[in-house]
């Protein structure tokens, strides 16, 4: 085992370097024993010889600590420059910037900063991947520099998964559609209502396309226009496309569903029967699907005439029947069939203003009239829910309104009290694998939102529409 003084020695103390001859001195002249006076010419050679030895190894680990940091220093000093170099080339700086309206691309490029010639090449290297006519004002565009000020991208969100990507490439430019990073997740969406549920939605952070949605799965046995209330309660598991900074791109289907209006719960599971036939169903099997729709409105809009054999006509001064039901609503607002059938007329029609009549199985027949436009042609199929016109006040109307009927075999029917006949149940060989389905979406159902939570809808009531509306 080395001493500890050659270890130190070894490491290239200073202090070792510094007082180690000088101890070797002290040794040698210190007097030892009964050493004769003859032997000190020996010990001094002795002496001399240590110290020139000592010294030089000492100036030898000195020079191989110089040489060992020398090159250190030399490789961080590469390192250095390498990165300052990739930095210079690799790094790119975005600033963003707003696509105003009415402004030719090259127009905005120039008003960044990119010179007209460059702004000419840039968008004719992007012509071949991407249409400039699709250009929306309020996207975003940014210009990416080095970190000298360098050209060195162009970088446009086309949409919330893709960006148009323009780099400099061999004298000219590349330019490409790249794919924005997604990925699928179920969340639960859980709230109270206090006002409509397009507002509890949004107040519980997500977008009114959820609300519609879900209007549509309980469209057979709800009317989210007449029949929420304060306090009713919903919640469901739905698929979201989120980007990786969690931002939402899309909502995909709706898991489960659970609306409680009143004293009334509803609830509603999707299912792939074993043909990938999806359909939604109660949580005992039953068809959430009816024969027809509970509105011929896609939204709110308040019933402000009712079915009578007696009402007095605001136009013609006269009490006279009112077959069918008023909802009014502003011009514009999309109609929509409550079922399949075929279009047996689609035109004009007296007092009826525009109107359009469908033709469905079992005898039935429904009209849509006062209509502002006309968005199918006699002859064409139609399935349900699809959108057929706009709410208008054409014929004899006092106000912007849609006036719906429903007749049975030659007779008008009251269609607030018509029932709605299901489709088929589960059928008995799926029943088992509905009934994981239907396990697996409730355990992932959030619970109901407490009276102190955050995620409460806090809406104000809906405005009163206009006394005349629906006239």
């Amino acid at each position: 085992m080395e001493s500890p003084a050659v270890h130190l020695l070894a490491r290239g103390s200073p202090f070792i370097s510094c007082f180690f001859p000088l101890a070797c001195w002290v040794i040698l002249l210190s007097p030892v024993g009964d050493c004769r006076r003859g032997n000190m010419g020996i010990r001094r050679i002795i002496m001399w010889s240590a110290l020139v030895l000592v010294g030089a190894v000492c100036v030898g680990i000195s020079l191989a600590r110089l040489s060992a940091a020398n090159r250190s220093f030399a490789a961080e000093s590469a390192a250095a420059r390498a990165e300052t170099l990739r930095i210079q080339q690799q790094v790119i700086l975005f600033r963003d910037s707003v696509v105003p309206s009415r402004t030719p691309f090259t127009a905005f490029l120039e008003s960044l900063g990119i010179a007209g010639s460059t702004a000419a090449q840039l968008a004719s290297s992007a012509q071949p991947v991407f249409d400039f006519r699709h250009l929306r004002a309020g996207n975003h565009l940014a210009i990416g520099r080095s970190v000298l000020g360098d050209f060195r991208a162009v970088r446009y969100e086309i949409d919330a998964e893709h960006n148009l990507l323009i780099t400099p490439d061999r004298g000219g430019f590349h330019s490409e559609i790249q794919t924005i990073p997604s990925q699928t997740e179920s969340a639960g969406v859980a709230g109270e209502i206090h006002g409509s549920l397009f507002e509890s939605l949004e107040d519980a952070g997500e977008k009114p396309e959820l609300a519609l949605r879900l209007a549509e799965i309980f469209g057979y046995d709800l009317d989210f226009y007449t029949d929420p209330r304060p306090g009713d309660t919903f919640r469901l598991v739905v698929e979201k496309k989120v980007l990786g900074n969690g931002t939402l791109v899309s909502y995909g289907k709706i898991l489960a569903a659970e609306y409680v209006n009143g004293r009334h719960s509803y609830s509603a599971v999707l299912f792939h029967d074993t043909s990938g036939n999806a359909a939604y169903y109660t949580r005992d099997g039953k068809a959430m699907k009816r024969e027809f729709l509970h509105s011929p409105l896609k939204y709110a809009a308040p019933i402000t005439s009712h079915f009578s054999l007696s009402r007095y006509h605001p136009i013609l001064k006269e009490y006279r029947p009112h077959l069918g039901i008023d909802y009014g609503a502003p011009t514009g607002t999309p109609v929509q069939t409550i079922g399949d059938g075929r279009v047996i007329y689609a035109g004009r029609k007296g007092g009826a203003g525009n109107l359009i009549e469908i033709q469905h199985a079992n005898g039935y027949t429904t009209y849509y009239m006062h209509l502002s436009r006309i968005l199918v042609r006699n002859g064409e199929r139609v399935e349900q829910g699809q959108r057929i016109g706009l709410v208008g006040m054409t014929g004899l109307a006092t106000g912007p309104h849609l006036d719906f009927r429903i007749e049975h075999r030659g007779q008008f029917l009251n269609f607030e009290r018509l029932p709605l006949p299901p489709s088929d149940p589960i059928a008995r060989r799926n029943l088992a694998a509905f009934s994981v389905a239907r396990d697996h979406a409730y355990a992932l159902m959030p619970p109901l939102p407490s009276a102190s939570s955050n995620a409460l809808a806090a809406n104000l009531p809906a405005a009163a529409p206009a006394a005349d509306a629906g006239r």
